[in-house]
C-alpha cells in the first residue's frame, strides 16, 4: 500500500535536511584540518563546482548542534509518518473485510435455512410439466412406524392443492431390497416420474411418500441421509407418544388380514363409523411378560431414527397432538414451504374411546405398567 502524498512529501523533506546537515557539518570539519584549503576539499567532493574562496571557519559546537537538530527532527517525521501509514492501513483492512467478509451470525442462519425447504425445477420423462414447468417443487419424506397414523395423516395432506404424496412406496421388497434400487425408486419419485392416485404432478408444489422405519430405512440409513441432504428432502417424523394404543391398534389388525371381516376384504383404515365398530370389535390379547421390553423396543426405535437423521431439515409430529392441537397441521404446511389451507380427510379413527374397552387382558396390562415409566400409557390421552 502507498503512503499519501502528505507522508511522502515529508520523507522527501527529512531526507533533504539530513544529507544538508551532514554535508554542513562535514564541511565544518574541513576548516579544522592544517595546510588544507577549502577549495581543495571542495574539488574533490564536488569535481564541477566552481573553486572560491574559502569562508571563514564556524565553531564545530554550533555544526554538532545544527546535525543533532536535523536528526531529531528527522526521527520525530519518521515517526509520525510510520504511525500515521500504520492507522491508514488498519483502517483500510478494516473496511475491506467489514465489505468482503462480513461474519453473520451463524445460529441465525442456521434457523432461516431450517425454515426454508430446498426448491427443485423436476423434468419428468414420463410428462411435460407444461405451464407449471416455472412452478418449484419442494420434496419431502414421512418417516413413521404402522399403526402410528401416517395413513390418516397422509390423506389430510394429500386435500391440500399442491401436496402429493405417494403412498407406502416401499412396502414392496423389490423396492428395497438394495440400496440401488432404492435410490432408483427414491428418484422416480422425486423425478415426478411415480404415478398413482394422489399424483398431482403437472403443478405440485410438494413431492413425497410416507417410509417405515422397518422398509430399508434405518439399515441404509447413511446413503439415505446423505440422499436426502444432496437432494434438499424435508423430512416428517410422526410418531405415537401412547405406545400401548399403538400396540393395541398392531394387534387388532393383523387378524383381520385372515378375517376379513369387512365383506371379505381387508382394510387398514375405513370411512364409517360402522366400519370402525366392525373392526374394533375384536379385543386381542397382549403378552404381558413381553410387554415392556416390546415397548422399549418401539421407543429405542425412533429414538434411533431420530438420531440417524438429526443431519436432515425435519420437524417431529406426534399423532395425539394432531387431534388436540389445531395449529400442528399449519406447522406442517408452513414447514413444506405452503399455504395454509384447511386439511381434511374421510378416514374415521377405529379404537375411539379408553383402552380398556379394546385389551381382553387389559387387568394383566394393568399389574404390568403400575410403576414403571410406561404408567402413564393407561390413562386417556384424548
Amino acid at each position: 500500500m502507498k503512503p499519501p502524498l502528505f507522508l511522502r512529501l515529508c520523507e522527501y523533506i527529512y531526507l533533504h535536511t539530513l544529507i544538508s546537515c551532514f554535508h554542513f557539518y562535514f564541511l565544518g570539519l574541513l576548516h579544522l584540518l592544517p595546510n588544507t584549503s577549502m577549495a581543495e576539499y571542495v574539488c574533490l567532493f564536488h569535481k564541477e563546482t566552481v573553486i572560491v574562496k574559502s569562508p571563514k571557519k564556524s565553531p564545530v559546537f554550533l555544526r554538532t548542534i545544527v546535525l543533532l537538530f536535523g536528526i531529531v527532527c528527522g526521527i520525530y517525521i519518521c515517526t509520525v509518518c510510520l504511525r500515521q501509514i500504520n492507522t491508514v492501513s488498519k483502517i483500510k483492512t478494516q473496511n475491506l473485510q467489514l465489505i468482503e467478509s462480513p461474519s453473520p451470525d451463524r445460529n441465525i442462519l442456521a434457523q432461516l435455512e431450517a425454515r426454508i425447504p430446498t426448491l427443485h425445477y423436476p423434468k419428468p420423462q414420463t410428462f411435460s410439466r407444461g405451464e407449471c414447468i416455472q412452478n418449484p417443487v419442494r420434496f419431502f419424506a414421512i418417516l413413521s412406524m404402522q399403526r402410528s397414523g401416517s395413513g390418516w395423516f397422509e390423506t389430510l395432506l394429500n386435500s391440500h392443492i399442491n401436496i402429493s404424496s405417494n403412498g407406502e412406496i416401499f412396502c414392496a421388497m423389490d423396492r428395497r431390497k438394495n440400496i440401488s434400487t432404492i435410490m432408483q425408486t427414491l428418484d422416480r419419485v422425486y423425478k415426478l416420474d411415480w404415478f398413482n392416485s394422489a399424483s398431482k404432478n403437472e403443478c405440485s408444489a410438494a413431492v413425497g411418500f410416507k417410509w417405515m422405519l422397518n422398509q430399508g430405512l434405518i439399515e441404509y440409513h447413511k446413503e439415505i441421509v446423505e440422499y436426502f441432504n444432496y437432494q434438499g428432502v424435508s423430512v416428517v417424523f410422526l410418531f405415537r407418544r401412547n405406545l400401548l394404543r399403538r400396540k393395541v391398534s398392531l394387534l387388532a389388525h393383523s387378524p383381520d388380514r385372515y378375517a376379513k371381516l369387512l365383506n371379505g376384504t381387508h382394510k387398514s383404515h375405513v370411512h364409517s363409523q360402522e366400519e370402525a365398530a366392525a373392526l374394533s370389535s375384536y379385543k386381542p390379547i397382549i403378552n404381558s411378560t413381553s410387554l415392556i421390553s416390546d415397548l422399549r423396543e418401539v421407543e429405542m426405535d425412533a429414538v434411533k431414527a431420530l438420531e440417524y437423521f438429526n443431519s436432515t431439515r425435519h420437524m417431529v409430529v406426534y399423532y395425539e397432538d394432531l387431534f388436540t392441537n389445531n395449529t400442528k397441521l399449519d406447522d406442517v404446511q408452513e414447514f413444506l414451504g405452503l399455504p395454509r389451507m384447511e386439511l381434511t380427510s374421510r378416514q374415521v379413527k377405529i379404537h375411539k374411546g379408553p383402552l380398556s374397552d379394546f385389551v381382553k387382558n387389559w387387568d394383566d396390562v394393568i399389574k404390568t405398567l403400575n410403576g414403571t415409566q410406561y404408567e402413564r400409557f393407561l390413562q386417556a390421552d384424548y
